[in-house]
C-alpha cells in the first residue's frame, strides 16, 4: 500500500481488542521496548489512555501531538513500529478529513515472546548478553524438586455436580487478542516438502505451529527451499521434526556460513513516513519509488543479474543499515552511486567514508540521498580536473530527470526498465 499522509486534523478512535494488566506493562517495557523504542511504547500507552470502555471518543491527531509533545512524523513512525510487531492494527476511511481506527492488541506473554524465533532474536540483537540473561531469569519460574511429594489436589468432579441445563451465549465476552507478525516467506512450503523423502519425514505430522516455526526460521536465517530441506532432513526423529533440533541446526548452519555471526534484524524497506508523498509521472519520482520499495538485498540481487550477492557485499549492507543506521532506500542510492563510479565494485573503505558523511548530514530520504550524491560527485570531479578519468554515473544524474513528464507509452517503457536493474 502506498504512503498515506496523515494530517493533524485527521480524526481517530481507539478500539480495544485487548485485556491489559500490570504484567503486560512489564512485558512491553522489558521485551518490546528494546526492539521498537520508547517512543513506540509511549504511543501505545497513550492510545490505551484514550479508552473509556471498549472504544474511545472521536479525537484528532492534534491531541496526540499535544499529549506526546512530538512531531506528527515521529508519531506515525512509532505507529508503524507498533503495527509491524503486532500491537496495533490500523484502518482508514478516506474523506475530506480522513478517519482512522487504531485497534490495540495484547502483547505476547513472556513465554510466547521468548519462544518466538523472530522476536527473541530481535531482542537478543538489541541488548547485551548480560541483560538478556537477566530478562530471561526475570520471567523464569523458581524450580522445586517435587519427586518426594504426592499430588493431593482436589479435582472439580470431587466437589461439584450439575443439575439441569441451560443454553448460555458467552461468545462476546472480552478476551486477550494477539496479532501475528506479518512477513514475506522466503520459502515455498509445498516445494520444500517435495524435496524431503517420505521415509525421512511424515508430512502429516507437521502441525500448524511447526509450519509457522519453519517459516520464521527461514525468514530469520534467509534460507531457501534447498537449505531448509537439508536442515530438516538432519532434524527428524521417527519421521517427525524435532523442533529444538531444527532451531539448533538452523542457527549452526547460519553461523557456519557467516563466520560465527548471528543474524541481525533491521528495517528492510524504507519507512513509510520517510517516503515521497505524491508519486508523479516523472523519471525521478519513479526512481525514488523503486529505491524506496526495494530492499537492499533485492537491489544487490538485481545488480548481480539475479544471482545471490557475495557475502562481502552483504556484510557491507549490514554495516550500512545496522552500524550506521541508514534507511534502506538511502542504502540503495548509496550502492547504486558507488557501483557506477567504481566499475561495479563495492569498495568498503570508500562506502564507509560516504556513509559516515551521509550519517552526519542526517540523510533520511531517498530524495536527499540523490541530491547529496550529485553534490559529492561534483566536488569529486573538481578535485580530479588534472586527471583525465572517465567514470560512469547513474542515469539519475540527468538534469532533466526532475521535470520530464512521461506520456503513457514512455511511462510503460520506463516501468519495464525498472523491473530489471536501476541504471
Amino acid at each position: 500500500m502506498g504512503k498515506i499522509s496523515v494530517l493533524p486534523l485527521d480524526s481517530f478512535v481507539v478500539l480495544n481488542k485487548a485485556l491489559l494488566n500490570s504484567q503486560d506493562r512489564l512485558t512491553l517495557t522489558v521485551l518490546y521496548q528494546p526492539i521498537i523504542g520508547s517512543i513506540a511504547i509511549s504511543l501505545y500507552l497513550t492510545l490505551w489512555s484514550y479508552l473509556d470502555n471498549d472504544i474511545s471518543s472521536l479525537n484528532d491527531h492534534y491531541a496526540l501531538i499535544s499529549s506526546m509533545q512530538m512531531k506528527l512524523e515521529d508519531i506515525i513512525e512509532a505507529r508503524e513500529k507498533l503495527e509491524a510487531i503486532g500491537l496495533i492494527k490500523t484502518y482508514l476511511k478516506k474523506d475530506e478529513i480522513n478517519n482512522y481506527v487504531y485497534e490495540l492488541y495484547n502483547p505476547l506473554s513472556a513465554y510466547e515472546f521468548l519462544n518466538n524465533p523472530i522476536l527473541n532474536m530481535a531482542l537478543y540483537n538489541n541488548i547485551s548478553k548480560k541483560e538478556y540473561k537477566r530478562i530471561s531469569k526475570l520471567f523464569s519460574f523458581n524450580k522445586i524438586d517435587l519427586k518426594d511429594y504426592e499430588d493431593i489436589t482436589t479435582s472439580f468432579k470431587d466437589l461439584y455436580n450439575f443439575v439441569g441445563s441451560s443454553k448460555i451465549d458467552n461468545t462476546n465476552i472480552k478476551k486477550a487478542n494477539h496479532l501475528g507478525l506479518s512477513f514475506e516467506p522466503t520459502i515455498n512450503f509445498n516445494e520444500l516438502l517435495s524435496l524431503i523423502p517420505e521415509e525421512l519425514l511424515n508430512c502429516k505430522s507437521i502441525c500448524k505451529q511447526t509450519r509457522e516455526l519453519i517459516y520464521q526460521l527461514a525468514f530469520i536465517y534467509n534460507l531457501n527451499n534447498d537449505d531448509m530441506s537439508d536442515i530438516i532432513k538432519n532434524s527428524t526423529e521417527d519421521r517427525k521434526i524435532n523442533v529444538n533440533l531444527l532451531k539448533e541446526n538452523c542457527r549452526n548452519f547460519y553461523c557456519f556460513e557467516n563466520k560465527g555471526k548471528i543474524p541481525r534484524i533491521v528495517f528492510q524497506n524504507q519507512p513509510l513516513s520517510l517516503r515521497q508523498e505524491n508519486m508523479q509521472n516523472t523519471k525521478r519520482s519513479k526512481l525514488i519509488n523503486q529505491f524506496e520499495t526495494t530492499t537492499p538485498y533485492e537491489f544487490l540481487t538485481l545488480k548481480q543479474g539475479g544471482s545471490k550477492p557475495p557475502k562481502n557485499d552483504l556484510q557491507i549492507i549490514e554495516y550500512l543499515m545496522v552500524d550506521q543506521g541508514l534507511n534502506s532506500g538511502v542504502v540503495n542510492v548509496l550502492i547504486d552511486y558507488v557501483l557506477k563510479i567504481n566499475n561495479n565494485k563495492l569498495i568498503r573503505p570508500f562506502v564507509e567514508q560516504i556513509a559516515s558523511q551521509w550519517k552526519k548530514s542526517n540523510i533520511l530520504t531517498v530524495s536527499d540521498a540523490l541530491d547529496i550524491a550529485k553534490i559529492e560527485y561534483e566536488k569529486r570531479t573538481i578535485r580530479k580536473t588534472s586527471k583525465k578519468v572517465i567514470e560512469q554515473v547513474p542515469t539519475w544524474f540527468d538534469k532533466n530527470i526532475d521535470d520530464e513528464i512521461m506520456n503513457d507509452e514512455q511511462l510503460k517503457a520506463f516501468e519495464n526498465e525498472l523491473k530489471g536493474v536501476i541504471r
